[in-house]
């Protein structure tokens, strides 16, 4: 019932706003009119004065009545009839203000809006909250307050925190979930990403503790081996960073998805790129970079104009490849296109949004190459 009152107040005040200005400039157009007949009936009466004081002559006064007449004429019949065309006009646009206009929203609303819908307070949305992670959230961490160590729910709690970027409770819930269920791989994997997520993509100290602490749970876990080579390239020590990832591409499958961008990196750090990587990529493949080192400057800047161009190509066809968008957007940027890097960054958002973890290495690089990402980021 309330609801209803509320809608009834509002239509109320949305009519007299709109009514307000059609009875204002009515009634201007009124006052104008009348204190210009008025004006001309007083002209009369000062004409009469005249000829009773022997002012004026009759043949005057009766030219002047006339001409005075015909002015106040004019006035007012043509006013009349606009008065009339007026009021009619306004009277359809009152109508249509405050009958059609609630009546056509009304509609609307019934054939769009849930006028059956209970409403629902909090407690009864927790209840049942259906597909609204929101309410899903909310309803988990009442639980966990009152159950401090479902290690499960803090399990699962832990990378929807991640997702959503609430660092904070996401280190909290991986910490407890580490401490009441065990140490995993995945788990540490998680904490490792959070305390770099934190800080801005950077391979702290404590994060590479968690990624050590991961590798001796499972020795051949190409994640955190990743992130502790990227480490080593964070700090400058390049040749152990490219000897960390050249082991990391030794121990990966030929098909694994990660080796492009380990294969990157290596290149990145000085090494050679492998050909499975490279060739996956559109790259340069360990025979082109020796038929390069035989030609022109020209030659040689036209070869890696194609293999960029044909790099381009493929993630048009096929734009579900995060190593191809990092390699197209940084290949651009090493060839000095700007332009076309800024571009292919957005395109590579488009199929990896920035809120999501692989969204977010793409913004990383385009922050590390200079690259505006405030645009190309939402």
């Amino acid at each position: 019932m309330l609801f209803w009152i509320i809608v009834a107040v509002m239509t109320a005040v949305v009519a007299a706003i709109l009514l307000y200005p059609l009875l204002r400039g009515a009634r201007q157009a009124d006052t104008s009119r009348a204190g210009e007949a008025a004006v001309y009936r007083d002209q009369l009466r000062e004409l009469d004065r005249d000829l009773a004081g022997g002012l004026i002559t009759a043949e005057q006064a009766d030219y002047a009545r006339a001409e005075i007449g015909r002015r106040l004429i004019a006035v007012s019949a043509p006013a009349a009839a606009a008065d009339r065309k007026g009021a009619k006009g306004h009277r359809l646009t009152e109508a249509f203000i405050l009958i059609l206009l609630p009546i056509i929203g009304l509609c609307l609303y019934t054939m769009s809006g849930r006028p059956d819908l209970p409403s629902q307070p909090l407690a009864a949305r927790l209840a049942n909250p259906g597909n609204d992670m929101a309410v899903l959230v909310v309803k988990a961490e009442q639980h966990l307050a009152g159950n401090p160590d479902d290690g499960k729910g803090w399990d699962v709690l832990a990378p929807i925190y991640f997702r959503s970027e609430r660092l904070p409770e996401a280190e909290a819930a991986y910490r407890n979930a580490i401490r009441l269920l065990g140490a995993n791989a995945a788990r540490l994997d998680g904490l490792a990403e959070t305390l770099m997520a934190a800080s801005g993509g950077i391979v702290t100290e404590d994060a590479r503790k968690v990624l050590e602490q991961a590798l001796q749970v499972e020795p051949n876990n190409p994640r955190a081996s990743f992130y502790l080579a990227l480490g080593l390239e964070q700090t400058g020590k390049a040749d152990e960073a490219r000897a960390a990832f050249e082991t990391i591409a030794r121990q990966s499958p030929a098909d694994a998805p990660w080796l492009p961008l380990v294969n990157e990196h290596i290149a990145k750090n000085g090494g050679t790129v492998a050909d499975a990587g490279a060739q996956a990529l559109g790259g340069p493949t360990t025979a082109d970079v020796a038929a390069a080192e035989n030609m022109n400057a020209g030659d040689r800047q036209q070869m890696i104009r194609g293999m960029v161009d044909s790099l381009d190509a493929k993630l048009k066809d096929d734009p579900n490849n995060l190593e191809g968008w990092l390699r197209l957007v940084r290949s651009y940027s090493v060839i000095n296109e700007k332009d076309r890097a800024a571009d292919a960054l957005k395109r590579g958002l488009a199929a990896f949004p920035a809120s999501g973890e692989q969204g977010k290495q793409l913004v990383a690089l385009g922050r590390e190459l200079g690259i505006d990402t405030e645009g190309t980021a939402q």
